[in-house]
């Protein structure tokens, strides 16, 4: 099976290429520019690889929560590119993402993914770790810090800039550890993806649409 999957929802810009388990991702923190950058990547690692868009299985992005603008740059050209080749779009959470990230690299079984969301606010969400994907517990939130709550339980690992932007959160929730530098990865999208599309979940091309969390956004940036 392969995926190309693309993520812009935060100031990282990449792209990654999933081969029957094997992944090869480009990943740069840029900012602005990512509608730009994106689908270059991912001719890059194409190329690289010697395959072909047509060969793709799926087209996977990272579905949010995250920033406006990259949700939509991402989600647009993860559309357009599976339905020129008539292959389903795999969306995939940024916060699971940020989670499968974290656990993979550090072991770590139940992580809160914490990703800065501007105007004092951050997304957040508990994930148990330690199979084949994250599990989420509740539902993704968007909040301000003093808004963050952890489920029951001890040995729980922060990721995500959240915690860079709120300095105070993690020592408030008492965290085991935390990854405050942890920006969501194509490579992971990647990884959950193939989980999904080799469950039947992926979606029709148009089926394939960012979730925000806050529903205003237009308005308030």
């Amino acid at each position: 099976m392969k995926i190309l999957a693309l993520d812009a929802a935060t100031e990282a810009c990449s792209a990654a290429f999933w081969v029957d388990g094997e992944v090869a991702e480009r990943f740069e923190v840029i900012g602005r520019g990512h509608a730009g950058r994106l689908l270059p990547m991912a001719d890059e690692l194409l190329t690289a690889a010697g395959a072909a868009l047509r060969e793709m299985d799926g087209i996977a992005f990272g579905r949010g929560p995250g920033g406006f603008t990259g949700l939509r740059i991402a989600a647009g050209l993860a559309q357009g590119l599976a339905a020129g080749i008539a292959r389903p779009v795999v969306p995939v959470s940024n916060l699971a993402a940020v989670a499968a990230g974290a656990a993979r690299e550090t072991g770590a079984r139940r992580v809160l993914a914490c990703m800065d969301a501007r105007m004092g606010e951050v997304y957040w969400a508990a994930f148990e770790c330690g199979g084949e994907a994250p599990v989420l517990l509740g539902r993704e939130h968007l909040s301000a810090p003093d808004g963050v709550v952890l489920p029951a339980g001890g040995g729980w690992h922060g990721a995500g800039h959240g915690f860079a932007a709120h300095a105070g959160l993690a020592p408030r929730l008492g965290l085991a550890s935390t990854d405050p530098a942890r920006l969501p990865r194509a490579g992971d999208i990647a990884r959950l993806a193939a989980i999904d599309l080799a469950a039947g979940r992926g979606l029709a091309a148009a089926a394939g649409v960012p979730v925000y969390l806050r529903d205003d956004v237009v308005h308030r940036r």
